[in-house]
């Protein structure tokens, strides 16, 4: 559907050249590899490359390696971390059981302080390794055969404030509302209260879009007001202090993870309250330090897998393999050839022997 839309706008604005073909727009339209999960490609940056007169140069190599990069993000690291948070902070087909309200409403409230924080953290894991994954897995797939498709996340959990973070999360997202909401609505001229109201109408949209239940409108009001005191004056103060922006972040993140967990609105505000210890809810227990001892590694693994510290490392190797000339070719093999089907092979093993492979975002 937001595809279908760029492709209208941008021919009505002119930005890109109408389509004469009905099956070449259906073709855009049904572009399998990332119609589920994104990223939102826009008819005016794909046209080229998929109808225009210049062949494509399929980039197999690369396409194979971010593929595989990808499916390995989301089996390896992704699953685990959200049955972690399922064992945790409830799955959610036991959280969406009326019949078990009572119990569940006892189980978050009196589960300890380190639960509570180890099942958000494990479950902001899960939905960024979850989505980036299949992003990375189109990205590759289309690469395959020659098309670029936009990259759709850069770290955000490194990010210092909101306003960053989403320049960094789900960007084709964000800049589909900019382009197509935001600024045909004023942007940011106009008075201030005009802005604001733009503003608040881009973030109910981003809300809605991830479903017709209160707890995404609240999720995304939560983040409207962090950006619109960000504006106003906190991210002077947060540019200031460096040290406790990244900490701020995460922090209004994770809480907004809760806001989105549970379209019942009483149980994220009993966790939220548990990761407080406002629920008269001990800061530690066997359960937790049990979990957190088994799964220490894999968080691990996840974070570092959530920060750019990896794709440093891969541009250090190349600097210095590239310059040693024998070592380049063996690196691009190592690169190419031997970690993708590694990769691949572990993807599948796990994937044969384990039954939890959730689509998280099928359902947003």
């Amino acid at each position: 559907t937001f595809q279908l839309l760029t492709y209208v706008v941008d021919v009505y604005r002119g930005d890109a050249r109408a389509q004469r073909s009905y099956w070449n727009v259906l073709l855009y339209a049904a572009l399998f590899h990332q119609c589920i999960a994104g990223p939102i490609v826009r008819y005016k940056t794909i046209d080229r490359e998929l109808f225009g007169a210049e062949s494509r140069k399929p980039e197999l190599a690369q396409g194979v390696s971010r593929f595989c990069a990808g499916l390995a993000k989301k089996v390896l690291l992704a699953n685990p971390c959200g049955a972690l948070a399922d064992t945790l902070i409830l799955a959610d087909s036991v959280a969406s059981d009326p019949g078990m309200l009572a119990a569940n409403l006892t189980r978050l409230g009196s589960m300890s302080v380190l639960g509570a924080w180890v099942g958000i953290l494990a479950y902001a894991l899960h939905i960024y390794l979850d989505f980036s994954a299949y992003s990375d897995m189109a990205i590759g797939m289309g690469r395959m055969l020659g098309l670029h498709y936009p990259e759709n996340f850069n770290y955000p959990y490194i990010s210092r404030t909101v306003t960053e973070f989403w320049r960094r999360w789900h960007i084709s997202l964000g800049t589909f509302f900019r382009d197509y909401v935001y600024i045909p609505l004023g942007g940011n001229r106009g008075t201030r209260l005009r802005v604001v109201f733009n503003t608040l109408v881009v973030w109910l949209l981003t809300g809605l879009w991830h479903g017709a239940s209160w707890n995404f409108v609240l999720w995304g009001l939560w983040f409207f007001v962090f950006l619109m005191l960000e504006r106003s004056c906190l991210k002077k103060w947060l540019e200031k202090i460096p040290v406790l922006s990244n900490a701020y972040l995460l922090l209004v993140v994770c809480l907004g993870w809760v806001i989105f967990r549970f379209t019942n609105l009483e149980l994220g505000f009993t966790l939220a309250k548990s990761l407080f210890g406002l629920n008269g809810n001990p800061l530690t227990g066997f359960e937790a330090e049990i979990q957190l001892q088994s799964h220490a590694y894999l968080l691990l693994a996840a974070a570092i897998a959530g920060t750019p510290l990896l794709h440093w490392a891969k541009q250090r190797i190349e600097g210095f393999v590239y310059s040693h000339g024998k070592l380049g070719t063996a690196w691009n093999v190592l690169l190419y050839a031997t970690v993708p089907v590694v990769l691949l092979l572990a993807s599948t093993a796990n994937l044969v022997g384990d039954s939890y492979n959730p689509f998280i975002y099928f359902q947003f």
